[in-house]
Parts: C-alpha cells; sequence; structure tokens
C-alpha cells in the first residue's frame, strides 16, 4: 500500500475507534409479529397457490396408489416382506408428499433416480433413491442425506439431492427405518423392537452408518449388514434372500460413479445430530451439514443414550472433532412460538463455539422468520416455512460440500458471498420490504480456511464484514439449481397487500 492509502487507512481506523457502535434497540412486538409472518411464506405464495395444490393432489393421489403393487408382491403377508404401515407418511399424501414438482425429476433425459432397497442391520428393509446425472465426470462426489424424524420422508430433501446430483455428486436419499416407506419394526424376532419408536434415535445413527455401507458397497464387496446393535444377530441371510428374489439392491448402482475418497453427509433435525455424531467417528465421512441444528458430537441428548452393545458400531462418548461442518438453523422451531423478548443472540451457535475451540472449520448460519420446516418441504399450511430459505440451505449445502468434499476453489466466492443480505426475491415478498435472509435475532457465523489458505473469520454476517463480497453469479433458486427451470419462481412473486390491521415493519437500525 503506498503512502497515502496508508495514511486513509490509519485514519479510518482512528475515527471508527472514536465512533461508540449503535446500541440495539428494544424489542419490538410489532417487528416480532411481521418476523412470524414470514413463516407463511412458503404456503401463501407457492405451495398453497392453486396450481401447485392441484398438482399435489394429482401426483400425491397416484403416488399413494403406488403402495398397492408395493404391498401385493411384497407385504407384510410374503416372508420377509415389506411393513411401512406404522409409518405415518407412506401414503405420500398431502403433508408427506414432499415437493411434487421432482417427482418427474428423473424422467429428464439428463437425470437418473434410482430406487433402492436393503437390509438395516435389525432386519429392518430400508427404501431409498440414488440421484445422479448422465452428463459429468466419469468419478464423482458422494452424498449420502438423513432425513429428520416425526415423520420426514425422503421426498422432503428432494430439494438437496437434485441441487447436489446437478452439481456432480452422486447423492443417496433414504428412509430411516419407521419413516416412509423403510420398515417400521426389525426382522422378526428378537430384533424386532429394536429401532422402536424410531424417535428414539437408533435408526438414525444405525443408519446412516448403514446408508454408508450400503452407498460403498460394489459388485466385488456386495452390501452386508453388520450386526445388530442390540442382539448381536446378523440378518444377512435376510439380505441375500431379498437380492435373489429381485427385491433388495445387491449394491449400489451409481458404484461406478462414485469417488470413494469423497463423500460427505447431510442431515436434518433427528437426522442432523446423527450426521454430527457419526461424521466425526466415520473415517469414510470429509465434511458434514447438518440442518437445524449441528451439534458438537457427544454432546446432543441423542449422543449420550446411542449405544452399540455388540461393538457392530464404535461409539465413543465424546469423539474428537476432526471434520469440517456447517449448521443451518432458522429463527423458529417445531411450533412457531413468537418471542416475548429478545432472545440471547448466541444461543445456535454451541457447536460453531465448540468447532472453532477445536480449530476446524465450521459455520452457522440462521434463517430470519424461518422455521424448522425450511429445510424439509412439506406443503401444508400447518408447517410453516419462510420462502426463500430452501434456497438459502441449498446454496450453503452446495458450497460447504464443494469446497470440503469435492475440492472446488470456486466455492470460496459462494462462502464468502454477501448476496444473502440483499436478496431481491425476499424483498418482494417481505412484510416490510427487506431482502436480507439473515436472522436479527441470532448470529450468523463463519470461521473458515480458503482453499488459498486465506483464513475468513466473520462473526455477524447479517451486519456484514470485510470478508464478505458479491459472487457475481446472478439470480439463484434451488429449482433452477436442480434442473427444474421449468417450474423455477417468477422474478417478482405478486404479493398481496397487508390486511389494515396487521403490523407494519418499523424502520429500524438493527433489525
Amino acid at each position: 500500500m503506498h503512502g497515502r492509502g496508508r495514511l486513509r487507512a490509519a485514519l479510518c481506523v482512528a475515527l471508527s475507534a472514536l465512533v461508540a457502535p449503535a446500541a440495539a434497540s428494544a424489542f419490538d412486538p410489532a417487528t416480532e409479529a411481521a418476523n412470524v409472518a414470514k413463516t407463511q411464506e412458503r404456503f401463501l405464495y407457492e405451495s398453497g397457490t392453486p396450481a401447485y395444490q392441484l398438482m399435489l393432489r394429482t401426483k400425491g393421489t397416484a403416488a399413494g396408489f403406488e403402495v398397492l403393487p408395493i404391498t401385493a408382491g411384497d407385504g407384510p403377508a410374503q416372508a420377509d416382506g415389506r411393513n411401512f404401515y406404522g409409518s405415518l407418511c407412506w401414503s405420500h399424501w398431502d403433508g408427506c408428499a414432499g415437493d411434487v414438482r421432482y417427482y418427474d425429476w428423473d424422467k429428464d433425459a439428463d437425470h437418473l433416480g434410482k430406487p433402492v432397497l436393503f437390509t438395516a442391520r435389525n432386519g429392518s428393509t430400508i427404501s431409498g433413491h440414488v440421484w445422479s446425472t448422465v452428463s459429468g465426470p466419469a468419478k464423482r462426489p458422494g452424498v449420502v442425506i438423513t432425513n429428520g424424524s416425526v415423520q420426514a420422508p425422503e421426498e422432503l430433501y428432494a430439494f438437496a439431492a437434485a441441487a447436489l446430483a446437478e452439481a456432480g455428486y452422486v447423492v443417496l436419499t433414504w428412509d430411516p427405518q419407521g419413516q416412509g416407506r423403510s420398515d417400521t419394526f426389525g426382522a422378526s424376532g428378537a430384533d424386532a423392537l429394536d429401532g422402536v419408536p424410531s424417535q428414539a434415535g437408533q435408526p438414525f445413527f444405525d443408519g446412516t452408518e448403514d446408508a454408508l455401507d450400503f452407498f460403498f458397497s460394489t459388485p466385488a464387496r456386495p452390501y452386508l449388514p453388520r450386526r445388530s446393535c442390540s442382539t448381536g444377530t446378523r440378518h444377512t441371510g435376510k439380505q441375500r434372500a431379498r437380492v435373489k428374489q429381485g427385491l433388495n439392491a445387491a449394491y449400489d448402482p451409481s458404484f461406478a460413479l462414485l469417488d470413494t475418497a469423497r463423500v460427505g453427509i447431510v442431515g436434518h433435525s433427528l437426522g442432523a445430530a446423527a450426521v454430527s455424531y457419526v461424521g466425526q467417528l466415520d473415517p469414510r465421512v470429509k465434511a458434514i451439514v447438518a440442518y437445524d441444528n449441528l451439534s458438537a458430537p457427544g454432546t446432543s441428548s441423542f449422543d449420550q443414550t446411542i449405544a452399540c452393545p455388540s461393538g457392530a458400531s464404535r461409539r465413543p462418548a465424546h469423539p474428537p472433532i476432526v471434520k469440517p461442518a456447517l449448521g443451518l438453523s432458522a429463527d423458529y422451531s417445531l411450533v412457531v412460538t413468537p418471542n416475548a423478548g429478545d432472545p440471547d443472540p448466541q444461543a445456535k451457535n454451541a457447536a460453531f463455539l465448540a468447532y472453532r475451540k477445536a480449530g476446524v472449520d465450521t459455520g452457522e448460519i440462521t434463517i430470519r422468520g424461518g422455521t424448522h420446516f425450511d429445510f424439509s418441504y412439506i406443503p401444508n399450511p400447518g408447517f410453516p416455512a419462510s420462502l426463500r430459505g430452501m434456497d438459502l440451505a441449498a446454496w450453503y449445502t452446495t458450497a460447504w460440500l464443494d469446497r470440503y468434499v469435492k475440492g472446488d476453489p470456486s466455492a470460496d466466492a459462494r462462502l464468502r458471498t454477501d448476496r444473502w443480505r440483499h436478496d431481491a426475491r425476499d424483498a418482494a415478498v417481505d412484510p416490510g420490504g427487506k431482502g436480507n435472509l439473515l436472522s436479527f435475532y441470532y448470529r450468523s457465523r463463519l470461521d473458515l480456511t480458503t482453499s488459498d489458505g486465506q483464513r475468513v473469520r466473520c462473526d455477524d454476517l447479517r451486519a456484514g464484514c470485510v470478508a464478505l463480497a458479491p459472487d457475481g453469479l446472478g439470480d439463484y433458486t434451488y429449482l433452477a439449481a436442480g434442473g427444474l427451470t421449468a417450474g423455477a419462481r417468477p422474478s417478482a412473486p405478486t404479493v398481496p397487500p397487508l390486511p389494515a390491521a396487521a403490523p407494519v415493519l418499523r424502520s429500524r437500525t438493527t433489525r
């Protein structure tokens, strides 16, 4: 820097030291009401529109009838047949449908969506799909996505699977035991109640490992389930018998594409707890993305209770933090309860701070006006979500995995982007015309190293940091990123005026 530049920089530092930071304004109920209103955006502007509802009823009903031939040829009446009727979402109707715009994704000439079945370690039959594109390199990195629970079938995560497949990954989505069209119970006998109820956690922790085992299988090394954690029983006989009948897959159909040296995992809710723990232990995993929310391994309530007495899986109480992980969260949880005061701004950052202390790259991004369902597409007003939260989630998921799994240097600019601080699509639907998708209640933070060795540390992405800059990539939607350009949203959604009695977002320096 020349002399005049150094002088200018010094003056700026001196002046900034003389100016006290703006005091945070007091909690404002009107601002909070407008923030809560954002949780209705998805249904108001997208899934609740007549066009989408017609598609939902048409495709969802057809999907529901798929179970008839399944149960006729491979149902509870058959030996080792499937039994998913204890699951809330086996029908794929209404809120269980996921985003029906992806139902025909694999009918595109460049898209491959292969259904797979395999036997979990406790003998339950697991249902899943492998996503990839026809075009692309001969070897590609891979991602396994673990669902949330009560009830969250794999269809709810099509947004991430399709976007990652289009970005050059092979992706495995799967229903943990007790979810979607995977079995409700373990194999008959000693393991029948293993993993029941699924919300206790075993199907998510054990299942993430089983899904990775299946993902890594090949014709030379066919998939065979590990011993049951609870009884030590081997259900290899069931897997082999179902393969022989043409029901289960003997190995991952995408094995020829998968670069086994580059694999990441993504999880939501209870699945987030599972990938936060399993990802640190499993040497096959290079990076983690956790939706609502990342936890330091060994600190979630499930980590303390998930044991494997048979020794089929190693389960130390507190695995070390060694893999880079990104947490994504939202202002509101499963039930949208309006705030009565300002919450702790660091309440979402416990895992982030643990990762920072361990010296491992990490981040925590919190969506303004978002909910637990911003990360799973449920087209029902009882499961509220913001409109753009899922776009932000797909963006950061792809960028994080590109950086730490794929090894793509272009991911640096996408992680350091300032685009979500002034998003035109969000401003078009926001009650106050704002376009900053980052929570003003909770701090969004990054602490990472770029591919060229630069340290990026930003403790308030909403306010902005020197490290953030435009990425230069133009408009983004997860639909377009996932190859559904025909279903992309209009650039300027028509926003009906708020009712006269509705609160108006006041002008505030910090909100």
